[in-house]
């Protein structure tokens, strides 16, 4: 027998590890192009779903005799684009759910829709009954919409005016012109393919690519790859990776900036130290390798030279290095050090400034001692700030 120990017995190991957390539903997109729904319901809610299915370009088939006035509005109105629905001006049937892909019922009584549920299931749809977990086997999201940029938000129907909140604050930090960006990929996608190896160079054009779209302006459908290089001033013929640090001193993810998040998203490897928390570790792309500055001392040493090659190696492998650090932990003047020492190897460096820090004393910084070394000990230096508390 093999006995399997604990990770939460070994939290440093468990840190390292990148193991995804229990879901309480699978997030999944379907193509629904083309694809017959099953739609019984008239009042609003059935005809905010038809829309939406049609919208994923599902030939909708709805079933409602006494339509009311949303839905009469939705099958009074001309169809647009590819939009289209078929009304039948009947209650459903089991015979109904031949060849669809879902279903989706607006139905109150409780024995009607397990009859709707048994039916479609029959059929091989899955299905989903308006505002009635128990009979939902796929859930509709707050969807913000910026396709072929399609986000969907689920509470698992414990909290919907929560999951509309996220959206809100989710379509504030996307603009709407990353519609235009995203079709502008696909398009470029081919030819990068082409012209990039897999690796560095492929995700180095791509990560420069995205900067430019969070940047507010508008995609031009005329846009190319040399047109990305030349917007951000970018050296094609480099072939080293980079180096972008981050000061995480205060060891909490929502304090961080978009900058840095993008950094987490696209890097390589993450090279952090003791003081850096779990909860940032986490933004990072579940690809990139995570190093520890602790883990790498048997062949490293001690000193912040050591520190230093080692992000050079791995720099001039190709690789975009992101290097946690705390400024609570490192002054200034060996920061700009460690960069200094990059930057004589023609390595090209970031630093992404954080929130400051409360000055000595203050509530929710671990203030430094009067006469002491203002490089704190380090169990001072891993309390977090206290969040600040609203009414």
């Amino acid at each position: 027998m093999t006995l399997l120990q604990s990770e939460s017995r070994n939290p440093k190991r468990a840190r390292r590890k990148d193991h995804i957390a229990d879901l309480a539903t699978l997030p999944v997109f379907f193509n629904l192009k083309g694809q017959k729904v099953v739609l019984a319901g008239s009042g609003d809610g059935a005809a905010w779903k038809a829309e939406l299915l049609a919208a994923a370009g599902a030939q909708v088939h709805i079933y409602a005799s006494a339509p009311e006035e949303e839905m009469t509005r939705l099958l009074a109105a001309a169809p647009t684009g590819d939009r289209c629905y078929v009304w039948h001006q009947q209650d459903w049937q089991p015979d109904d759910f031949k060849g669809a892909m879902l279903a989706v019922g607006e139905i109150e009584e409780a024995e009607e829709a397990e009859r709707f549920l048994a039916a479609a299931n029959s059929a091989g749809a899955m299905v989903n009954i308006i505002d009635n977990p128990a009979y939902c086997q796929f859930q509709f999201g707050s969807i913000v919409n910026r396709s072929p940029v399609v986000i969907s938000i689920s509470t698992d129907g414990a909290a919907p005016i929560l999951g509309q909140a996220i959206r809100r604050r989710i379509e504030s930090l996307i603009p709407p012109m990353m519609s235009e960006w995203a079709n502008l990929a696909q398009r470029l996608r081919p030819a990068v393919m082409e012209r990039f190896k897999p690796g560095a160079g492929r995700r180095r054009f791509w990560e420069a690519f995205v900067d430019i779209a969070f940047s507010g302006a508008h995609a031009s459908p005329a846009t190319g790859i040399d047109d990305i290089w030349a917007d951000l001033g970018l050296d094609r013929s480099r072939t080293s990776g980079k180096v972008t640090f981050i000061d995480t001193w205060h060891g909490q993810g929502d304090l961080l900036p978009m900058r840095a998040i993008r950094a987490l998203h696209s890097a390589d490897i993450i090279v952090y130290g003791d003081e850096t928390s779990c909860e940032i570790l986490e933004l990072a792309r579940r690809e990139a390798r995570r190093l520890s500055i602790n883990d790498a001392k048997s062949s490293l040493g001690e000193t912040d030279k050591d520190t230093t090659d080692l992000l050079k190696k791995l720099v001039l492998s190709g690789k975009h290095v992101v290097r946690l650090i705390s400024s609570v932990e490192h002054s200034g003047l060996e920061l700009e050090q460690e960069r200094a020492s990059l930057a004589r190897h023609s390595i090209e460096t970031t630093l992404i400034p954080t929130i400051a820090k409360p000055a000595a004393g203050s509530n929710g910084s671990a203030p430094s001692t009067s006469g002491q070394s203002d490089k704190l000990p380090r169990h001072q230096a891993t309390q977090r700030p206290a969040r600040q508390q609203y009414m």
